[in-house]
Formats: structure tokens, sequence, C-alpha cells
């Protein structure tokens, strides 16, 4: 029987460099570490093992990310050949019910951004619906022309959970919600997203709300003048924007990458799954050379859900270390320094213990 402090966290193994920063990340959530009661529940979601149960694996991890509320993911390999098991990323957010892919671009010390920004921009993407999983077809018009259609779709249930998301995150954060929906060329489709974006605007008065269409949307971002952001966004405009976002920043190394499954009201997040936002990187496996800063990331991200002071301390003892590291030159070659994947786990994991030891002494 769990004790009721503990949490379980649902551990989806992966392939090649993403099973080798997933277990750093593990390193570093060690209860001894984080002075945060966890279990984790390990499933193998290598190409091998979904194949060889025909993808019932990530079925029964996503069974149990249901009822823990809690995954970390390691980066797993999609076959390209048809009809083979796929990406596992689907299943597990349709099972989940993950409506938001939330994704933060912040400064890496020593890493020069992209135009003026410092402050961070976060996406919060819609993770269903839109161009994805639409139906596509081709017809050869009158004039012998080829024509090619799609069917998409969006609910106001999933538009309505990422405004309200995007709004909650902002208050958290003391940031501005920004950017929007192409809603003036699509009233009836992409308007429904900027009607919900606007409820929330009314249901959150004290966040400032700066609306845009999405292309003002990108063009004002290279402009930015520092402000911290929360971008709600359509899945196939997320999509690209938290590419863009990432890189301006000069690395994907420094964001995690979440998707958020909610309840009934579509208000409450109800399961978390975190990953790196990075695939496996075949060619750094067994080198101990690849940057675990994602991973560790997405773990310090997951201890804010288990909504216990002694996570939240964790949480911010991680984030910190691990960006007082990168700063003090304690980074992998990706970053300018000259550690290894486990010297830079190692070291994070000193600072951890040590801010966690001199502030439990404070307090």
């Amino acid at each position: 029987m769990i004790a009721p402090s503990e949490k379980t966290i649902v551990v989806l193994e992966g392939d090649q460099t993403g099973q080798e920063l997933l277990e750093e990340a593990l390193r570093v959530l060690d209860p001894a570490v984080t002075g945060a009661p966890t279990r984790f529940q390990r499933f193998d979601l290598s190409l091998e093992n979904r194949r060889a149960t025909a993808n019932a694996v990530v079925r029964e991890a996503a069974a149990a990310m249901r009822h823990s509320g809690l995954g970390l993911k390691a980066a797993t390999i999609t076959p390209e050949i048809t009809g083979d098991v796929g990406s596992p990323n689907a299943i597990l957010r349709e099972e989940i019910d993950g409506k938001i892919i939330l994704r933060t671009g912040r400064r890496i010390p020593h890493v020069r951004p992209m135009g003026g920004v410092h402050a961070p921009i976060a996406i919060v993407r819609m993770a269903v619906d839109d161009a994805y999983g639409a139906k596509e077809w081709r017809e050869t018009g009158p004039d012998g022309d080829e024509i090619a259609y799609r069917t998409e779709h969006i609910s106001r249930v999933t538009c309505r959970a990422v405004a309200e998301f995007a709004f909650q995150y902002a208050e958290r954060t003391g940031a501005k919600v920004f950017g929007g929906p192409k809603y003036t060329v699509s009233p009836v489709y992409e308007g429904l997203f900027k009607e919900e974006m606007d409820a929330a605007a009314k249901r959150h008065p004290a966040v400032r709300y700066d609306p845009q269409l999405i292309d003002a949307t990108y063009a004002l971002l290279l402009r930015n003048d520092g402000e911290a952001l929360v971008i709600p966004s359509l899945n196939r405009d997320g999509d690209c924007l938290s590419d863009l976002v990432l890189q301006m920043f000069g690395s994907i190394a420094g964001s995690e990458s979440l998707v958020l499954g909610f309840d009934e009201t579509s208000t409450q997040v109800r399961a978390v799954m975190a990953e790196a936002p990075h695939g496996t990187a075949p060619g750094l496996q067994g080198k101990n050379v690849a940057n675990p800063m994602a991973m560790i990331l997405a773990g310090a991200a997951l201890l804010t859900y288990y909504k216990t002071p002694e996570a939240d301390r964790a949480s911010r003892a991680i984030y910190e270390s691990v960006f007082e590291a990168v700063y003090e030159g304690h980074a992998t070659s990706d970053l300018g320094g000259q550690a290894s994947t486990t010297e830079f786990t190692d070291d994070v994991i000193r600072r951890v213990r040590t801010k966690l030891e001199v502030w439990g002494s404070l307090a």
C-alpha cells in the first residue's frame, strides 16, 4: 500500500540516448536527493518491446499514468515503415486525454539568444485535433487538375482547456497572454478558439491580454522587448511556434515538454507526462557526452504537480542547480563546456542537496 504522501512516477523507458538521459533524470529524482517521497513504476517502451507486444505495453503504461497522474518519458524511435508500431506518443496522449503540450523557451547562461529575447516564452499548444489526424484525399477536377482535400476539426472543449490553462499559467508566472489564431480569415473554425481566449480573459481580468493574429505573432516575436509571454495556439501553429521559440533561445536544451491531461471540466490537470523536446540522438549513444538538461528539467517540472511543499522546494532546487551549473561553466560540450553527461548530473545533484540542506536549516 502506497503511503498517501508518496507519489508514483510512471517511467516510460525509450531508445538509444533517450534512455541514457532518462536514467540521469531519475538519478536526480531519487528521494534520497529530493526529499520528496517517490516510487518509480517502469514500462519498457523501446521499439523492440513495442513490436513484441504490438503496442500493448504502451497502453499499459498509459493506464498506469491515468492512475498515478505522473509520467516521465524517454525519447523513443518512430519506425518509418508503414504498418509498423509507429510512435507511442499519439497513443499515450489519447489514453491520458492529453489536450495540451506545454513548452517554455528560456535563457540559458552563456548561450546567445536571437534578437532581444530574454524573458521566458511559453507555448500552450493544442495537443489534439486540427491538422493532425485529419482525413485526406485527392480528386481530379473538371479541368484535369489534381486537387487535394483535408478535413480538420477542433472542439470547444479542447479550445477552452487550452485558453483556460494559458491564462492560469500566465497568472502564476506573471506573464502576458499573447498571440492567437487567424480568426479574421477563418471566423468559424479558428474563431471558435478566439472566442474561448476572449472568455478566459474575462475570467482572469488581472492577466494582461494582447491577442494577435498568428502571422503577427511570428513577426512580433522577432522584436520582442523581453516581456514574459504565454502563447495559446492551435495544434499546427503550436508545433511550428514551439520549434521556433526554443531555437530563438539558442538551444532546445533549456526546455522540458509537458503533455497535460484534464478532468471533465477541462480546467484542472489530471495527468502530466514530462519529456525532453529532443529525439533519441543515436550518434551520441554510449559516448557519455549528451546533454541531460532537458530530461532533468522534465523531472523538475513533474515535481510541481505533487502539490506538496517538499516537492516544490526540490523542483526549485533542481531548476536553479541546472542553470547555476551551466552559468559556472559546468556544462556539456554542446553548451561550450567539458563535462560529460554523468559529470553534469553529478554536479546538479551536489547542488540540489546543498540547497535543500541550507533551505532546511533556514526554515
